[in-house]
């Protein structure tokens, strides 16, 4: 009984050399910066879903103006803001340099409105994806980093005990499983990293969709001074059919 109660974390951790220490303190780190991006996406999530009514107060209010005033206030510093902002501004440069000598007052008014929103777009997927790559590695090479350190304490356990001269199954047992633990342990990292990988690219690939579907509303807009009218289940919208949900007067 007391040599069974020798054996544990505590007791690996004394017994080991250092490069399985060195793979514990890689582990643990692994889980520490898994679990912070976890916990910060979590965060981000929970402010995204209170913005969601931001989008239908910009198109109910009364002007340009008001709606950017609306999204500033439901949805600050959200990726929706950020494109109105972005068509906003592309389109007031239009106005000011239309018939400019510079190479960006030379564009069509619409090709300069469609860059802005890619722009914008593309800065907001960069945003989403960031640390994804972090959590990918982390799951992806966590359990050979256990299973590393596992073989290695084995490896270590079997020379000790061959040096020794007492190969009986309670000898052997005991440092075998005491270097299983890293393998467990590299599951423990990466499952928990993998899991919100998923469930991350998933919750990014909606959002993202939700935000062209406001690209292409705001670019009809911009161009036309109406929203294009949003399809009812089963309908088909006719020709030309449109939705002034903002006043024309702040189209280009």
């Amino acid at each position: 009984m007391e040599s069974s109660q020798a054996f544990g974390l505590a007791h690996l951790w004394g017994q080991s050399d250092t490069l399985i220490r060195a793979v514990a303190l890689a582990l643990l780190l692994m889980s520490v910066t898994s679990w912070y991006l976890i916990l910060a996406r979590l965060l981000r999530q929970l402010r995204a879903r209170r913005h969601a009514g931001a989008v239908e107060a910009f198109w109910a209010a009364p002007d340009l103006e008001s709606g950017l005033q609306r999204l500033q206030l439901q949805a600050p510093e959200s990726p929706f803001e950020a494109l109105a902002q972005q068509g906003a501004a592309a389109t007031q440069h239009v106005r000011r340099h239309t018939r400019g000598d510079t190479l960006g007052g030379k564009l069509d008014a619409d090709e300069v409105i469609t860059r802005a929103l890619r722009k914008s777009i593309a800065l907001s997927t960069a945003a989403l994806e960031s640390g994804l790559t972090v959590l990918a590695s982390i799951g992806s090479t966590a359990p050979f980093i256990g299973l590393f350190g596992t073989v290695w304490g084995i490896y270590h356990a079997l020379v000790n005990i061959s040096v020794s001269g007492m190969a009986t199954l309670d000898k052997v047992a005991g440092p075998v499983g005491e270097a299983l633990i890293m393998t467990a342990f590299g599951l423990f990292v990466a499952i928990p990293a993998v899991l919100a990988y998923n469930a991350i690219t998933r919750a990014n690939r909606v959002e993202l969709s939700e935000l062209d579907a406001f690209a292409h509303d705001l670019h009809a807009w911009f161009s036309t001074g109406s929203r294009i009218a949003p399809l009812a289940a089963g309908h088909e919208a006719p020709a030309g059919a449109t939705a002034a949900a903002l006043p024309a007067s702040g189209a280009a």
